[in-house]
């Protein structure tokens, strides 16, 4: 796999929580927990089969209507499987993670195709990200992306907010930028479900993100999109990942199909008021001019 590029800056992959302080998360310490328990089972294919489906259909016409492979970005990325795939469609793409042990285990999953990839790899914040490419391009329009992911992010960042501006100047015009992040309505609507009226009821609430990875800051739809209006995207499309999965204490009927499962998540992912009940939500926008 060529043009691998790596800078590790191990002082930079933890995220230290001080009191009263919020720091950008990393997964350093707990990969393989999340890997497992991301997408080691049914939610994390429901997850990558919606993903795959608003993306990937977009992707084909934007190198269609720009007669080249795209530019990608994944900030933030994890596993990086999506990015991956788009990498063997022959697309040039930048992996970015600030966990070493993430990055490596999407290394590993990109080495075990039996493919030439144009992958680049950056271990850093995404906030040192902007140096370090800049220090490899011309800072031309067309060493821009035309695509930049952004998926579970949001909601680990300390100041969300602030990585709008970032993709302001990473994006090209008329990019596009995939947005995926945590839903905290489904966090309520589940744990009504579920009768944990305890937990709602407590305004303390943390989970123990040592481990869990349920986060305590999520980021509401209704903000997101606020975002997105005052930096003047267009939404082209949005969609629920696990919209009732989750919530069927019950497996049975169709329920013990997964791949019925998968088709019917589907389905419903963009079908309202069903996709706002999603765990995470995927927002595809782009920026015209």
């Amino acid at each position: 796999m060529p043009n691998k590029h790596q800078d590790h800056h191990p002082d930079s992959n933890h995220s230290i929580p001080l009191e009263g302080n919020r720091t950008d998360r990393s997964f350093d310490t707990i990969a393989d927990h999340f890997e497992k328990k991301v997408y080691g089972g049914l939610k994390g294919d429901i997850r990558l089969a919606v993903l795959r489906r608003d993306i990937f259909e977009h992707c084909a016409q934007m190198s269609k209507d720009l007669g080249r492979p795209l530019r990608i970005l994944d900030v933030g990325a994890g596993l990086a499987q999506i990015a991956i795939e788009l990498a063997t469609q022959g697309h040039t793409v930048i992996i970015n993670d600030i966990s070493e042990n993430m990055l490596e285990k999407a290394k590993t999953s990109a080495a075990q195709l039996d493919q030439k990839l144009d992958i680049n790899w950056y271990v850093c914040p995404y906030q040192a990200l902007a140096g370090k490419l800049t220090d490899n391009v011309n800072g031309d329009e067309k060493d821009k992306f035309d695509l930049i992911l952004c998926h579970a992010l949001l909601e680990w960042l300390a100041e969300p907010a602030a990585v709008m501006s970032f993709f302001d100047k990473q994006l090209t015009d008329n990019g596009a930028l995939s947005l995926c992040f945590y839903n905290p309505a489904s966090f309520d609507y589940r744990n009504l479900i579920m009768g944990n009226f305890n937990l709602l009821d407590n305004t303390e609430y943390k989970a123990d993100n040592k481990k869990s990875l349920t986060p305590n800051h999520p980021v509401a739809k209704e903000e997101v999109e606020s975002w997105l209006i005052a930096h003047q995207y267009q939404t082209i499309r949005t969609s629920g990942l696990r919209v009732f999965h989750d919530y069927s204490p019950l497996k049975r009927g169709g329920h013990t199909d997964p791949d019925a499962v998968i088709r019917m998540e589907l389905r419903y992912s963009q079908l309202e008021p069903y996709k706002w009940l999603g765990r995470y939500l995927h927002i595809l926008t782009t920026r015209q001019h």
